[in-house]
């Protein structure tokens, strides 16, 4: 019979699949109705451009504050909290009644976005000890689902004449009973117990001042690659509909599922895989299978071809994101909640620069010049994994068990 704690676990996981399924279907509202948001709204390229770096700065901070005030709140009220603002956001944003309060309530939706991408890896880094690489791969799978299923299914409600204001509203309701949800369950708290000695190492180990510096290169590499690797993953997301303007709605919508779908079913396949390899390098392989299939994507002129790249890079990029928040979990076991919302912080980052900069390139020197600009920083991300060294088995060994579910 499974324990209490077993269900307690299963519960936790559970939500945290549903919230990232719902983050994964509203990180592809705005792109998939970005034709209908630019006719109705009366805004250019460049416009639905300052949406996401508004929407993406919320996210951002919504990530880094998520994660540090876990530590002192606990994770059970900031991830309640997080949901409820993003669902009220969403809400905001239907009832808009022009572009400037769409554009001021895209940082408040953003940030309960933010908090809850932060926070759930957090949570699962948590509960997670071993096997992380399959067990954030199978979170982010869910991520991957809400994205692959809003471009096709709102392609076909648009088409069949449903506004984009119910659209955002029916996605912003269903948020707020998931916040009740996760504000009800007992998880890992994450609150970080602060040494009363800080100044006083551990026998046979390097004063705290070494030990940061030791820490610091491979964060910072990190750093790089997941904000390299979201801008590429959100600049082709974002603009993959606009780019394929040639084709029918319904044909460019399916177009962004088929990248999605190839990112879910990257993380599947990864799930399965992932921990008989260093995770490092297996991101690194992916990014730069991903960047090479990019830049076939863009320049190939068969628009069928074209479409099928797109899927293979969805598939390369599938693994990237949950496999640097894994390495990170390795190299920090004790700072859970803080590394996951740096990290996500971090890559949001990527998020705020490039996707909202290709609208101006793609004013200036055309949407295509975007297009391989995203695919360069998928290499740059390939480098940065490239240069982390991996983690000593011993050093795995000697990581700290999770805190128990409170």
């Amino acid at each position: 019979m499974p324990s209490v704690a077993t269900g307690r676990q299963d519960a936790a996981r559970l939500t945290g699949y549903a919230l990232f399924l719902l983050i994964g279907w509203t990180g592809l509202l705005v792109p998939s109705l970005i034709r209908s948001l630019e006719r109705d709204l009366n805004q250019t390229d460049a416009g639905i451009g300052v949406f996401y770096f508004l929407y993406a700065a919320g996210y951002a901070l919504g990530s880094f504050a998520g994660g540090l005030a876990t530590e002192r709140l606990g994770r059970r009220t900031v991830l309640a909290l997080a949901a409820a603002i993003h669902g009220a956001g969403l809400l905001a944003l239907a009832v808009s009644p022009g572009w400037t309060w769409f554009l001021v309530i895209a940082a408040p939706a953003g940030l309960g976005a933010g908090g809850i991408d932060g926070g759930v890896n957090g949570l699962f880094l948590d509960l997670f000890a071993t096997g992380r690489g399959r067990a954030l791969n199978n979170l982010h799978l869910f991520f991957g689902v809400g994205a692959l299923a809003a471009p096709l299914a709102i392609g076909l409600l648009t088409e069949a004449g449903l506004g984009w204001r119910l659209i955002i509203a029916a996605t912003g309701a269903v948020a707020l009973p998931l916040a009740a949800v996760i504000g009800s369950l007992d998880v890992p708290q994450g609150r970080h117990a602060r040494s009363t000695a800080p100044d006083a190492p551990a026998p046979g180990s390097a004063p705290p001042r070494s030990r940061w510096r030791q820490g610091s290169l491979p964060l910072a590499l990190l750093a790089i690659a997941i904000g390299t690797y979201v801008g590429a993953e959100i600049g082709v997301s974002n603009w993959l509909v606009r780019f394929l303007e040639a084709a029918p709605l319904v044909v460019a919508t399916a177009s962004l599922s088929a990248f999605w779908g190839g990112l879910a079913l990257g993380r599947l396949v990864s799930a399965r895989i992932s921990d008989r390899f260093d995770h490092g390098r297996f991101a690194a392989t992916a990014a730069g299978i991903a960047a090479t299939a990019l830049v076939g994507a863009v320049l190939i002129p068969s628009l069928p071809v074209s479409i099928a790249l797109f899927a293979v890079v969805g598939f390369a990029f599938g693994p990237i994101f949950p496999m640097i928040i894994a390495i990170g979990g390795e190299r920090y076991p004790t700072r859970a909640a803080a590394i996951s919302g740096t990290l996500v912080g971090l890559a949001v980052v990527g998020g705020i620069i490039y996707p909202p900069a290709m609208g101006f390139i793609s004013v200036g020197y055309g949407l295509p010049i975007a297009m391989l600009g995203a695919a360069a920083l998928s290499g740059v991300c390939a480098v940065a994994l490239l240069l982390v060294r991996p983690r000593r088995a011993s050093a795995l060994r000697a990581a700290a068990p999770p805190p128990p579910i409170a």
